[in-house]
């Protein structure tokens, strides 16, 4: 095997990791913590959970990367790697929440606002998405999942298959599935 060279990595955030983990974790978490949060809160639909989510996301992979090799890390496709752990989190307290009885509405934390954004802003963008998440709750969730990872994070349909474990055609079928019902659904509404 060849050794890797910091000149053979042209992605900055992995010639970073490369260079040293701790600050290079730091790029990462810089260049994607906005699109892990914002795939989480369409995915999860809470703001709380899309929090919680990233924060373990972002977790699982400072371990995941203390424990790789140089070759890996070189070879590393970070944002699709970190889609599929995210979707991993996602899975798995969603088999969590549907085995516990739903908790009190009491027990429910208060959704914060940020004191310096525009009042009509926040509520024109959080209107809009709390609609756009309550539709994508209606759909299936192979669906639902395919149409954020597509049209929100923006990954490629192979990145897709990859994150999903799945073939691009079934991706391609899913994504247009869902964006075909999310249509009706919305004209529905």
């Amino acid at each position: 095997m060849t050794p890797v060279r910091e000149t053979d990595c042209p992605d900055p955030v992995r010639k970073a990791l490369l260079d040293d983990l701790d600050e290079g974790f730091a790029e990462l978490y810089g260049a994607y913590r906005g699109l892990v949060f914002s795939t989480a809160l369409r995915l999860s639909g809470r703001w709380a959970d899309a929090e919680d989510l990233t924060a373990e996301a972002f977790l699982r992979a400072y371990r995941a990367l203390a424990g790789y090799e140089r070759d890996r890390i070189a070879t590393l496709q970070p944002r699709a790697w970190l889609m599929t752990i995210l979707m991993n989190i996602w899975r798995n307290c969603a088999r969590t929440r549907s085995r516990k009885p739903p908790p009190e509405l009491r027990d429910q934390p208060i959704e914060e606002v940020d004191p310096g954004q525009d009042v009509e802003e926040a509520a024109v963008r959080r209107e809009t998405g709390d609609e756009l998440a309550g539709l994508l709750g209606l759909l299936p969730e192979e669906q639902r999942v395919a149409v954020v990872l597509r049209h929100v994070v923006d990954l490629p349909v192979s990145e897709i298959a990859t994150v999903l474990r799945i073939p691009q055609g079934t991706v391609k079928s899913h994504v247009s599935r869902g964006l075909r019902r999310l249509r009706a659904l919305g004209g529905a509404r």
